[in-house]
């Protein structure tokens, strides 16, 4: 078992290491990093290092896929009512004994009707389709009984107006948990890069490729699940000079850039790469939930007015063979979109 794992970590590291290279963290498939189950995204919108089989984890950490998701079907909506937006997905996941456990999945983001407008600004009222589709089948098993590795395969495609895109994926990732209540995932997401493209002006042809580490701990005498992230772990430079100056490093009056120092830049950089959330479990059927992300605050929001920018929330609640789940995502300070999942568990009826 020690070879296997030896093995796999070899090939892990041989990928994560050929991908930092290629890619970068934009380009025309952001829709790979977008989370819609709202258990993901009120705990910080990456893979959760959690071992509870709750499919909601395993289109980001299909590690966790386990045999306890077996015969699990899960429905995610997202809607943002400010700007007419909506997403949903699916997912279903089925294990077969001496093989592992597999899930499959379907998301869909649908980003409204958009006019036509002529380069001098003249709509003449009519529309096109704006959309993004992602098809996943991932695989999990557990190696032993503090180890389980998983894998993604994925499909991506856009629907821009008359252009078409399409790219082929894989996300590979392991976790440890351990009998004192703690867990740890590595998880390499979005290796891979565009197969096709019509109509579509795209120079980055790589997925946006992130090396995430995740780490978790149940504490022995409350019901708190504290959950930190380092994420873009490929990617440590997060600074960027804003033309529009919203932190004022611009001189006024000669128009020269502001460096800041070597520790604000190292307190930053680290700041955006952190994630940290929890989950409170009330009784056996109600959790409460809460992440804070300051990458997003530090881009996202405007620094002369106080926001929650950078902060998501929610809840689940689970009735027998049901669970119901709730968040709320402050990713602007525009609009929240709202997140609902119904779990079910098809093997109690």
């Amino acid at each position: 078992m020690k070879r296997e794992i030896y093995i796999i970590g070899v090939l892990l590291l041989s990928i994560i290491a050929l991908q930092t290279n290629a890619q970068v963290n934009n380009g025309l498939y952001r829709a790979l990093t977008d989370a819609n189950s709202a258990r993901v995204v009120a705990l910080g919108g990456l893979p959760l290092p959690v071992h509870d089989g709750d499919l909601q984890t395993a289109v980001f950490n299909p590690s966790a896929i386990s045999p306890e998701m077996n015969n699990q079907l899960t429905l995610s909506y997202v809607g943002d009512f400010n700007v007419g937006t909506n997403f949903a997905t699916a997912q279903y996941s089925h294990t077969f004994e001496n093989v592992g456990s597999f899930a499959a999945s379907v998301q869909y983001y649908n980003y409204g009707r958009m006019q036509y407008t002529s380069e001098s600004s003249y709509a003449d009222g009519s529309t096109f389709n704006v959309s993004d589709y992602v098809v996943t089948l991932g695989w999990g098993r557990e190696l032993t009984d503090k180890w389980s590795i998983g894998a993604n395969l994925k499909y991506a495609g856009v629907q821009y107006e008359a252009g078409r895109a399409g790219a082929l994926g894989v996300d590979v990732a392991a976790t440890y948990w351990s009998y004192s209540n703690w867990a740890f995932t590595l998880a390499a997401r979005n290796i891979g890069r565009q197969l096709y493209c019509r109509e579509l002006n795209v120079e980055n042809k790589w997925l946006p490729f992130s090396l995430d580490f995740m780490a978790s701990k149940k504490l022995d005498h409350l019901p708190l699940t504290i959950i930190v992230g380092y994420k873009d772990i490929q990617h440590w430079n997060k600074i960027y000079k804003d033309p529009l100056d919203l932190e004022g490093h611009y001189d006024p009056i000669t128009g020269e850039y502001n460096e800041p120092s070597k520790a604000a830049k190292f307190f930053t950089n680290l700041g955006c790469h952190l994630v940290v959330g929890g989950e409170l479990a009330i009784g056996k059927n109600l959790f409460l939930r809460a992440s804070y992300n300051y990458e997003t605050t530090r881009n996202m929001g405007v620094p002369e007015k106080r926001s929650l920018v950078g902060f998501s929330a929610g809840f689940g609640v689970r009735i027998k063979a049901f669970q119901i789940d709730y968040a709320r995502s402050r990713n602007n300070i525009v609009g929240s979109p709202n997140f609902l999942t119904l779990r079910v568990d098809l093997s109690k009826f």
